[in-house]
């Protein structure tokens, strides 16, 4: 059974390319072509739901008390 720091880093790394992944989606790249070869993402409700799982996860095994809350300002 893999410890506990180990699960949070995993975590974490997993966080980062979810959190890539919206970023190439919002930014316009949700599916793309070169020659015959295409790209489609994931849709946006799958991310933002592994994402929630993830973070949730993250609060827990960080001893929090699961979901922690960004504020991005807007404008």
């Amino acid at each position: 059974m893999r410890r506990k720091s180990e699960k949070l880093a995993t975590a974490k790394a997993e966080l980062k390319v979810v959190d890539a992944a919206i970023t190439a989606i919002l930014s316009g790249a949700q599916s793309y072509r070169i020659g015959t070869r295409s790209l489609t993402r994931a849709d946006l409700a799958t991310l933002y739901k592994r994402k929630n799982t993830l973070e949730d996860l993250i609060g827990a095994l960080s001893g929090g008390n699961g979901r922690f809350w960004r504020v991005v300002p807007i404008g």
